[in-house]
């Protein structure tokens, strides 16, 4: 779902027909991510992250549900340990934080390695000697927020501008794809391909206004690392 309108876009000075305006949207919105590390609607993702000296796992978005936790080995990923072995909290909920609580002082006796008298789940981790975790699920905030909209629009009006070539750049770069109206519309990436590398953070959208709007919204956090 995109996060503006393609009339909102158009209201901030976005041009071209519609599919011209929504793919400068969608171009919009991938960088409003890039620079909040933030999703702002329910997205299936895979996420790594450390896990603290208390078992505290800090998630690097909104959490909506986690399906699978697994400790990073270095061999290859350990097993999905079950639901039992872990609890979630969500900042959905006023004064929660994103994270995975692993259950250090639990055990469960029909799970070999994590029985009762084995260490339980302490134990087997200590064993495992996993320092991070791969946690799936859906991230994410429910809705768009209204400021995130507003932002959408704008950028995707000041990217296109910013992209729009000359009558002269056009000539000498023929690889340019431009619409009858001059708007460049080279913008998608042809690898449809989850990415398996960590994304990074960018330090601006490249419009100082975006970046005021989007300030609050911005998040720091452990690594995305692909995609489901």
């Amino acid at each position: 779902m995109p996060y503006c309108t393609v009339e909102a876009a158009r209201n901030a000075g976005a041009t071209g027909d519609d599919a011209v305006v929504a793919a400068w949207i969608t171009a919009a919105q991938e960088q409003i991510e890039r620079y909040t590390q933030q999703l702002f609607e329910p997205t299936d993702r895979v996420v790594a992250a450390d896990v603290g000296a208390d078992g505290l796992v800090i998630l690097p978005r909104r959490v909506r549900q986690i399906t699978a936790v697994m400790p990073v080995l270095e061999a290859d990923d350990g097993p999905s340990i079950p639901s039992s072995a872990w609890r979630v909290t969500s900042s959905d909920v006023l004064g929660q934080v994103d994270a995975v609580h692993l259950a250090w002082g639990g055990w469960d006796d029909l799970v070999v390695g994590a029985e009762s008298y084995n260490g339980g789940w302490l134990g087997l981790w200590e064993r495992w000697g996993a320092e991070q975790v791969k946690v799936a699920g859906t991230f994410g905030y429910a809705e768009v927020p209204l400021l995130v909209q507003q932002a959408c629009a704008l950028l995707a009006a000041d990217m296109q501008a910013k992209a729009q070539p000359s009558d002269a750049d056009a000539e000498q770069d023929s690889s340019l794809q431009v619409d009858d109206e001059g708007n460049n519309v080279a913008i998608e990436d042809s690898d449809d391909a989850p990415s398996s590398e960590p994304v990074s953070a960018a330090s601006s959208t490249g419009s100082t206004q975006v970046d005021a709007l989007l300030s609050g919204y911005l998040n720091r956090g452990p690594s995305l690392i692909g995609g489901i």
